[in-house]
């Protein structure tokens, strides 16, 4: 039988705009725990490394003597599990599909294209984002920050899921939106298409990438390239 073509998708950013969403619970944290709060665009700036690194990112942002204060492994476990408490009870209030996203994932599964995400967002949060914006079935595999021991940008994180899925690293590609995707994928050598206007605080032209695009109309010009 062939080998199949394999596509690891990133979420938050990448398959969908989760940033009001994420806003809305981060903030609030942050009002309970007496910290500044933050703007839609700001918040785009401390996704993808997970939820207790998006809060310290956040409050080392204001000042360092600041983030001293949390210094108590108590509070900063308490404000995570907040975090997650209130995001996942409020997950797809305002959060949408990135442009074109929904008619790739149909083009791609007609092409007999395995599918699977590879995010930093909890495992359970990420299966139940997917299905509750309806997308869930695309895919045969959703790998979260606590899916394995290790995480993006650790190669592993794609190299197993690949693994998982029997496919080839040769006929496999990764789409993202940030530079944690994309150092993963380069240490795992995966070609990886980059969205513009990702969840990161680099200007997407500075990250590594073979491909870059606004979203995802169009994007199978690209892929069937490498089919």
């Amino acid at each position: 039988m062939k080998q199949k073509f394999t596509i690891l998708f990133d979420l938050d950013g990448t398959l969908v705009d989760t940033a009001p969403d994420l806003m809305h619970a981060h903030n609030h944290v942050m009002k309970k725990f007496g910290y500044p709060t933050k703007s839609t665009e700001e918040i785009r700036n401390l996704v993808g490394k997970g939820a207790g690194a998006m809060l310290g990112r956040s409050i080392w942002g204001q000042a360092k003597k600041e983030f001293g204060k949390v210094q108590d492994e108590k509070i900063k476990k308490e404000m995570v599990q907040d975090f997650i408490d209130f995001y996942g009870k409020n997950i797809v209030n305002e959060s949408k599909l990135i442009n074109g996203v929904r008619e790739f994932l149909i083009w791609s599964k007609d092409n007999n294209i395995s599918m699977a995400v590879c995010t930093n967002k909890q495992e359970h949060l990420a299966i139940d984002l997917l299905k509750k914006i309806g997308i869930y079935d695309f895919f045969e595999y959703v790998a979260g920050h606590n899916t394995f021991d290790y995480c993006k940008p650790d190669p592993r994180h794609l190299t197993s899921v690949i693994e998982i899925l029997n496919g080839d690293i040769k006929k496999s590609l990764m789409v993202g939106d940030s530079e944690t995707d994309a150092n993963a994928a380069k240490a795992a050598g995966v070609p990886v298409i980059l969205l513009e206007d990702g969840y990161t605080e680099k200007n997407t032209t500075e990250i590594y990438h073979n491909h870059l695009v606004k979203d995802f109309i169009g994007i199978e010009k690209i892929v069937s390239k490498y089919l």
